[in-house]
């Protein structure tokens, strides 16, 4: 399971990067450190936050949502996957997808075709889509990754950069991925206690 993850991963990343390279996009327009740090601490609260907002609005389906985690969570276990196969996890995806759904899909819809802002809704409808779950119930997740593709979207069209969007999303993922170990080790435990 980890493999397959993770060459999936990669290979959105090499994609991602023939699509930038071939468009000529940069992943950073102009270096600003203040800027990106900033636009990194805003993004990743605002996931965080998003988050919150979204289990006490949507409970049941945040809830059908937390047990499908709960299920991966359960698969690494079983597969012997510990914290760094999370935080490889975390990096290649957070790195590919922004590299591959901002970076390339999000510039070719903004600067080749002149989409502006329909160029950053659509790679977030996009994105969304690329995140499918296998219960009806569980219909906010779409929803959840639809905002935050759109977060990620603005933050890269406002700041040209992708370093924000990289760093939030690979923290994001390595706190879901260490809350999925975290949660099976307690199930675990409570099984066999």
């Amino acid at each position: 399971m980890f493999r397959v993850l993770f060459n999936i991963q990669a290979l959105v990343l090499l994609v991602g990067v023939v699509g930038m390279a071939v468009g000529g996009y940069p992943p950073v327009r102009e270096p600003d450190p203040l800027r990106d740090t900033l636009a990194f601490l805003a993004l990743y609260l605002g996931l965080m936050g998003l988050e919150r907002l979204f289990s006490r609005l949507f409970p049941s389906s945040f809830g059908v949502v937390q047990q499908l985690h709960s299920q991966i969570g359960r698969a690494f276990r079983d597969q012997q996957l510990g914290y760094n196969h999370a935080l490889q996890l975390g990096m290649i995806s957070g790195l590919a997808e922004e590299v591959f759904f901002r970076g390339a899909l999000q510039s070719l819809l903004v600067s080749t075709l002149g989409l502006g802002w329909l160029g950053v809704v659509i790679q977030a409808l996009i994105f969304a889509a690329f995140h499918p779950v296998p219960d009806r119930r569980a219909w906010s997740y779409p929803l959840f990754i639809f905002i935050a593709g759109l977060a990620f979207g603005v933050v890269y069209f406002l700041t040209g950069s992708l370093i924000p969007g990289i760093l939030a999303h690979y923290l994001n993922n390595a706190r879901g991925f260490y809350q999925l170990l975290d949660e099976a080790k307690r199930l675990e435990r409570s099984e066999n206690g």
